[in-house]
């Protein structure tokens, strides 16, 4: 798909048109993505019964170091490459999972699968949205979400309580102390 006539255009004319071509897709992708993300960070509070005043879920980047605030184009794991690569994306979200301040992080990969955005939780099951999305498949997306904290939660109790604990099993969590979370900046709220 040339915008360059085949007869005239030389070999760079036709590398432009494909690097150019890759650029838009890509930046399509990552728009689609962002999106999404952005959906399922701001949905997934209001499911939980989070309010604005008491945040409970934030986009954070999907490894490295992070708090519990909106880490914007940082959450995701193309932020700071010198071009969007058209792949798979990372994020993370930031979920408050304690009454007393704690906070996880979850770790989502989003691709682009036709129309559809497939959404899998690192160490969990895959979704599919459409656009526009269905309001049905975010809140089975949600309840699901829900249920792989709670089971890991409930997994690492059991392996405890039977003297089998310490393998953890790595399903793209990791916690964020109350004490670190109170040195952080503070948070922008949403819109």
């Amino acid at each position: 798909m040339s915008d360059t006539d085949p007869k005239t255009a030389s070999p760079f004319d036709t590398l432009a048109d494909s690097a150019e071509r890759y650029g838009t897709l890509s930046l399509e992708n990552y728009s689609r993505v962002r999106s999404l993300a952005e959906a399922i960070s701001n949905g997934f509070c209001q499911y939980l019964g989070g309010r604005p005043e008491a945040r409970c879920c934030y986009l954070v980047p999907p490894e490295g170091a992070w708090t519990p605030q909106d880490h914007q184009s940082g959450a995701f794991s193309v932020s700071g490459q010198h071009f969007l690569p058209l792949a798979p994306i990372r994020f993370g979200l930031g979920v408050r999972v304690s009454r007393n301040g704690d906070w996880m992080r979850v770790v989502l990969i989003a691709a682009a699968n036709g129309t559809v955005m497939d959404i899998h939780i690192e160490g969990g099951k895959t979704y599919s949205f459409e656009t526009p999305r269905n309001d049905a498949v975010m809140q089975a997306f949600f309840a699901h979400l829900v249920q792989h904290l709670v089971d890991w939660f409930d997994d690492q109790s059991r392996r405890y309580e039977h003297g089998e604990y310490g393998g953890g099993g790595g399903i793209g969590f990791d916690f964020l102390e109350r004490e670190e979370a109170a040195k952080a900046p503070p948070a922008p709220e949403a819109p």
